[in-house]
């Protein structure tokens, strides 16, 4: 059995967790001063991302990708302390995605760890708009029609694992393949699209029930009242995920997000990219190249304004919400751990006996920035998942 000693995030008490296989056993108070109180980190129940390309040079979409680099980047993100995730494979060749979808299904079959960690798989596109700015950084050349035939291929591949696929509204076949789809269970999300108000409309009357990335994958320039954003943002129907890394999304339009859904209808992801974690520099994978900058953002190659994936994780997404839109840690971490499970039918993590033992270990550290302001920033500690503790 397994015992830690920390600090509830919900109410900041101290409390002793004691796994036993992979389920928490018990949970008791701990008896310790108010200076071994602050010294103690939190403990959440895990991160859970919908959304994550890749970490250190390494893209799950890739044609070279391997088992052992599957392998690598999980044990990277049980580093930042993401328990449980989607791997996420952008636009690119029918043949592309289904290896990469075939090498995480063989990564799991063949790892305790990334059986634990991977519990789905997330395909962006290659069913979105074709035009520069709703694309994004996702190459013209593989964006096509939406398909089941091909959504059946990939499901072969991936051994059922993908659970998630983002689309444009306006690709062709795009509300006969919502339909169909989501019958399967597969979760529809709305995203890299130009679509009307009443073509989204449509897409969540045919069962699209997530909004991608919103305020990303979208043209620069938009309609005041016929735009990608009002009917996503009025539809209670309709969950959206957002990239609250500080640069996808500026704070008073993150503000304005969370007012119109409200904390029970948002999640955190951090669509990190698979150069998440590389150096300043240009890199290129396939069909994309991008500049990593010097002040941490992902851009597609060239030019400064159109971003490719975030270099932040999901820990600082959930303390850059908090920084940015005052709410506390107990209202933000469930918006990128339980809430993102509920949404995908996945078995919820809880500080209580008999939950899964997945749990991320952290602190958030204050300070005060040269306005004045007082923010927090997230460092992991370590991991569990499945009961096993992960440094």
């Amino acid at each position: 059995m397994t015992t830690l000693t920390a600090r509830r995030f919900d109410t900041g008490e101290a409390i002793r967790i004691h796994f036993l296989g992979k389920q928490v056993a018990s949970i008791f108070p701990a008896s310790v001063s108010s200076a071994e109180l602050e010294s103690l980190p939190f403990i959440a129940p895990g991160l859970f991302d919908i959304q994550l390309n890749g970490f250190n040079g390494i893209w799950f979409s890739s044609e070279q990708l391997t088992v052992a680099q599957v392998e690598q980047v999980i044990h990277d993100y049980l580093k930042q302390g993401i328990t449980r995730c989607f791997p996420t494979l952008i636009t690119n060749s029918a043949e592309a995605l289904e290896h990469g979808l075939s090498v995480v299904r063989q990564a799991r079959e063949s790892s305790d760890v990334v059986r634990e960690v991977v519990v789905g798989c997330h395909v962006e596109g290659p069913f979105i708009s074709p035009v520069d700015g709703p694309r994004g950084a996702h190459p013209l050349a593989h964006v096509r029609p939406a398909s089941v035939a091909e959504l059946r291929r990939w499901q072969d591949a991936a051994g059922g694992l993908v659970k998630l696929v983002t689309l444009a509204p306006e690709s062709p076949g795009a509300f006969d393949f919502i339909r169909q789809v989501s019958a399967m269970g597969v979760v529809i999300a709305i995203g890299h699209t130009g679509a009307t108000s009443a073509e989204i409309r449509q897409a969540i009357d045919c069962g699209a029930r997530l909004g991608t990335h919103l305020g990303n994958g979208c043209s620069g320039l938009v309609s005041r009242h016929d735009n990608v954003f009002w009917p996503q943002l009025a539809d209670d129907r309709l969950t959206c995920s957002v990239i609250a890394d500080g640069w996808h999304v500026p704070a008073h339009m993150l503000n304005c997000i969370l007012r119109c859904k409200t904390l029970s209808r948002m999640i955190l992801t951090s669509d990190v990219s698979g150069f998440g974690g590389c150096r300043p520099g240009r890199y290129s994978t396939g069909d994309v190249s991008v500049d990593v900058l010097d002040d941490g953002r992902i851009v597609v190659a060239g030019q400064t304004q159109f971003l490719a994936g975030s270099g932040a994780t999901t820990g600082e997404c959930v303390a850059h919400l908090m920084n940015s839109c005052g709410v506390t840690l107990a209202e933000a971490w469930p918006l990128a751990s339980s809430q993102p499970a509920a949404m995908m039918k996945r078995a919820i993590a809880g500080l209580q006996e008999g939950s899964p033992a997945h749990f991320t270990v952290f602190r958030m550290t204050p300070s005060t920035t040269s306005d004045g302001r007082s923010i927090v920033s997230y460092q992991p500690e370590y991991s569990v998942a499945g009961g096993v503790v992960y440094r």
